[in-house]
């Protein structure tokens, strides 16, 4: 739907979308927006997330992440920080 259209239909729009409806708004033929409903529960918005191509995830417990990053020395980057402030 174009975005001029929108504007005008914009009440029966959310109309729509409160019945489970998905509405694309486009500008001059490129995708700008996409209004859907508000999912109520955790489940229902990660599910939704896996339809609308934005997540991809099995649904497994994720495992504890080491840094990627390795220390050369003691100091942190934050203590640095802390001391060219002063």
């Amino acid at each position: 739907m174009e975005i001029r259209e929108f504007k005008s239909r914009i009440s029966e729009c959310v109309r729509e979308v409160t019945r489970g409806a998905t509405i694309v708004v486009t500008e001059h033929g490129r995708r700008i927006a996409r209004l859907m409903p508000e999912p109520q529960s955790l489940h229902e918005r990660l599910e939704s997330l896996k339809r609308a191509g934005t997540l991809l995830w099995s649904g497994r417990r994720l495992g504890a992440t080491r840094s990627a990053v390795r220390r050369r020395r003691k100091r942190t980057v934050a203590d640095i920080v802390v001391d060219n402030r002063g």
